[in-house]
């Protein structure tokens, strides 16, 4: 096991300096400069430029930049907020982000299982149908029509949550945004633990427990629900880093100080540190994911963990 998990996370570090290195040759080819004030001169650029070490060559800048990165200094944001560190703009919206889209995946995920579960064990009853229009409903209508929906009713009308998210009422703000996210990870998990659940329950090792004796909850529980996990996770992985850094139209309708509107504010004025610091937050968090993932899949279905051990 400590082999698979040691191999995975080299993987994983490999992974991400690559992802850094496209990303950083991607913005030197973005067309434009951090400084297009026509007030400046070309004099004033070019000072500008040697401030900032964008003077020099590309690889030179390329490996300061990992170096620094490392060490946890993303450098200053040249246009957002001039000269402020990028990891203080971060910290202030990051958390916020993280919350709601923590909040969203736990809520989707619960529902989602659960109606998934009803939907597999009462088969073509009229739980399986409800199952199925609330997957149909989450996976069709865009996060942000369920927004604007829930603003007005529990918001506007009602007056349940505040419209707006506030930091004096956190809790209650970020209710409405984590339901409107939610229901994308709700109808996508329903639908793959409706399948994956039907197919382990028709399968032959569950007839032969049934055979043995064991039924109902216990059956559901530790037999079938446990084959059914790997699949579901594989899906739920990637939702979790989209949710947990933020959806921008979202965040728009509720005013969220999140991470989302940072990035597009920044890839819009040419702030080249945030945009890479940005991209390499969420592409670290992916690829932890990812690699959290990859070790689950060892514990829950040792299998996997000894074919790896049978390769290596």
């Amino acid at each position: 096991m400590k082999k698979y998990i040691l191999k995975r996370i080299l993987i994983s570090l490999f992974t991400l300096l690559a992802i850094t290195l496209v990303l950083f040759i991607l913005l030197q080819l973005m067309p434009g400069s951090p400084f297009n004030d026509e007030k400046l001169s070309d004099d004033q650029r070019a000072v500008l430029y040697a401030k900032y070490g964008l003077d020099k060559p590309i690889y030179i800048q390329f490996f300061k930049y990992v170096a620094n990165m490392f060490r946890g200094d993303f450098g200053v944001s040249y246009n957002i907020s001039k000269n402020t560190p990028i990891s203080q703009l971060i910290a202030q919206r990051l958390p916020v982000s993280i919350k709601i889209g923590f909040q969203a995946v736990f809520i989707g995920a619960l529902i989602g299982l659960m109606l998934g579960i009803i939907a597999a064990v009462w088969h073509n009853t009229i739980w399986d149908t409800l199952s199925t229009i609330v997957s149909v409903i989450g996976v069709s209508i865009p996060s942000y029509v369920f927004a604007l929906a829930l603003s007005y009713q529990f918001g506007f009308k009602l007056r349940w949550f505040p419209m707006l998210y506030s930091t004096s009422r956190e809790f209650y703000s970020s209710m409405l945004p984590s339901i409107s996210l939610c229901m994308f990870t709700l109808a996508s998990i329903a639908r793959f633990t409706r399948t994956e659940m039907l197919e382990s329950l028709n399968s032959e090792y569950i007839q032969l427990a049934e055979s043995k004796g064991i039924y109902g909850f216990r059956l559901i529980w530790r037999h079938a629900l446990r084959n059914t996990l790997i699949p579901i996770i594989t899906v739920l992985a990637p939702l979790i880093v989209d949710l947990m850094t933020g959806s921008l139209v979202v965040e728009k309708i509720f005013a969220i100080p999140g991470v989302g509107s940072l990035l597009v504010t920044a890839i819009t004025s040419n702030d080249y540190n945030v945009v890479i610091s940005l991209s390499f937050i969420y592409s670290a968090m992916y690829i932890g994911i990812m690699l959290v993932v990859d070790i689950l899949y060892g514990v829950i279905d040792p299998r996997i963990r000894l074919s790896g051990a049978v390769n290596e």
